[in-house]
């Protein structure tokens, strides 16, 4: 990666705390904003609550609905930090360094939007979702079905969000000395407590990389297993035509790295506009995510075509009728033309241009058109599979979401919103020691004409 500016550490520190030293002009109608949306959406949670899921959309044989399609569109952007922070630390892709804390906050704080989309909002009535995970009646011996992917769920999920929140804090602790060294008072005191004492000895340097990585190593099963478990929940269910497909587990994780990372594009856009870190974040780095996207998004569509082969290849009546709903029958084929230009045929091209990998305004574009796609997608997956008739299935109907689930659909994207927001507020979201440590190991030298970095690691 040519494209560099070097930069001395008081500059580093003077850029990357402005937004917790000072707070923006832009942070407080931003977060205003996202936390009305969010507040409306909890009373509509509440009003669900009061009267039942029948404010919902949801009916025979439609159970699952905007809800799952959340919970599942935000296990999938969840990858973002694995794939970002874990698998390129491992790889030692240098231009990994200002976008790692981004990905993994946008994990911590999907992971709990997908938790708070599904088992405390699907189920109507939240106390129950207590009783997947833990016996609730002794006496008679009623314990949990361990054989039912909803207890797998929030084991991994439950797992995840703890190594990734691990993940966060261990990368953290050098900053937040920085931090608690520029300022005083109470902010002192809270960043002395949080900081755990750092002081930047060898010793202390020597343990948080090598805890780095092994939580990389170490969470890489939990993210290959995470969404496995999520495409279980469809895939073991009996009853549900296109569902049963072997293909499913790595066709969810290849969707899930495909829509994390275009929302870690997305991100870092907004970064460069909101926070003017231009001089962090350059062209190069849109350039190196936009090629990553190319390779992601074409095994995605593999994978999305064998899996439409799979269930052709057996000609089995009630499949070619699953996909005939898909495809062919109104209001169905409009959001499948839909889901298949905003996810592959519009982003993809576009990204074999260099200008466009290196244009800003395209990836935020490009980006953005891919989550609406993959949203769609899990959409497509979910309610005609659910809507079609069933034997032993007595009566049934097609599934139109209702203002309230549309409400806390909304509720979980302003949390997500209000999360970054607020961490960018208190920590700083580009990691001050990994741009100092490669700083330092960009020395440049002047060969022949050209002044290039005297050793780069890709």
């Amino acid at each position: 990666m040519q494209e560099h500016i070097q930069l001395d550490q008081k500059q580093i520190n003077d850029d990357l705390l402005s937004g917790v030293l000072r707070t923006p002009r832009w942070w407080l109608p931003a977060i205003t904003v996202a936390l009305l949306v969010f507040l409306t959406g909890m009373g509509a949670f509440g009003y669900m609550l009061n009267k039942g899921v029948g404010v919902t959309g949801l009916n025979r044989p439609v159970f699952w609905g905007f809800f799952m399609v959340n919970f599942v569109f935000w296990i999938g952007i969840s990858h973002a930090g694995i794939m970002i922070s874990a698998i390129l630390r491992l790889t030692q892709a240098e231009w990994r360094r200002p976008i790692t804390r981004a990905a993994e906050v946008l994990t911590v704080f999907s992971l709990m939007a997908a938790l708070m989309a599904a088992p405390l909002v699907h189920v109507g009535r939240p106390w129950r979702a207590g009783l997947w995970v833990f016996p609730y009646d002794f006496a008679r011996g009623v314990w949990i079905n361990i054989r039912s992917p909803f207890i797998w769920d929030p084991s991994a999920v439950m797992t995840y969000l703890t190594a990734s929140t691990l993940f966060v804090l261990i990368a953290l602790l050098p900053d937040l000395a920085v931090i608690r060294d520029r300022t005083t008072g109470r902010a002192r005191v809270l960043y002395s407590i949080l900081c755990l004492g750092w002081r930047g000895t060898p010793r202390q340097w020597k343990l948080q990389a090598v805890a780095g990585i092994l939580l990389s190593a170490l969470v890489l099963p939990v993210f290959v297993s995470v969404h496995s478990i999520v495409s279980w929940d469809f895939a073991v269910q009996i009853g549900t035509e296109s569902w049963h497909s072997t293909i499913f587990a790595p066709y969810f994780i290849i969707g899930a790295i495909h829509s994390g990372v275009s929302a870690v594009a997305t991100i870092m856009v907004l970064m460069v506009w909101l926070w003017n870190w231009d001089k962090y974040l350059r062209p190069d780095h849109l350039d190196a995510i936009g090629r990553l996207l190319i390779v992601v998004a074409t095994t995605w569509f593999f994978f999305f075509f064998v899996e439409w082969i799979f269930a052709l290849y057996t000609l089995e009546d009630p499949e070619i009728a699953m996909r005939e709903l898909q495809v062919l029958q109104w209001p169905w084929s409009g959001l499948f033309i839909l889901f298949l230009i905003t996810a592959f045929f519009f982003p993809v091209p576009l990204w074999l241009f260099k200008k466009v990998r290196r244009s800003f305004f395209w990836m935020f574009v490009t980006t953005i058109s891919v989550n609406v796609g993959m949203w769609l997608e899990r959409f497509l997956i979910i309610v005609p599979g659910t809507m079609r008739k069933q034997p032993f299935v007595f009566d049934w109907g097609s599934y139109h979401p209702s203002i309230m689930e549309i409400l806390m659909v909304a509720m979980t994207f302003a949390w997500v919103v209000i999360g970054l927001l607020l961490f960018a507020r208190i920590f700083p979201l580009i990691p001050l020691f990994d741009i100092k440590e490669g700083m330092v190991g960009r020395d440049e030298i002047k060969i022949g004409r050209r002044t290039v970095p005297a050793s780069i690691r890709e």
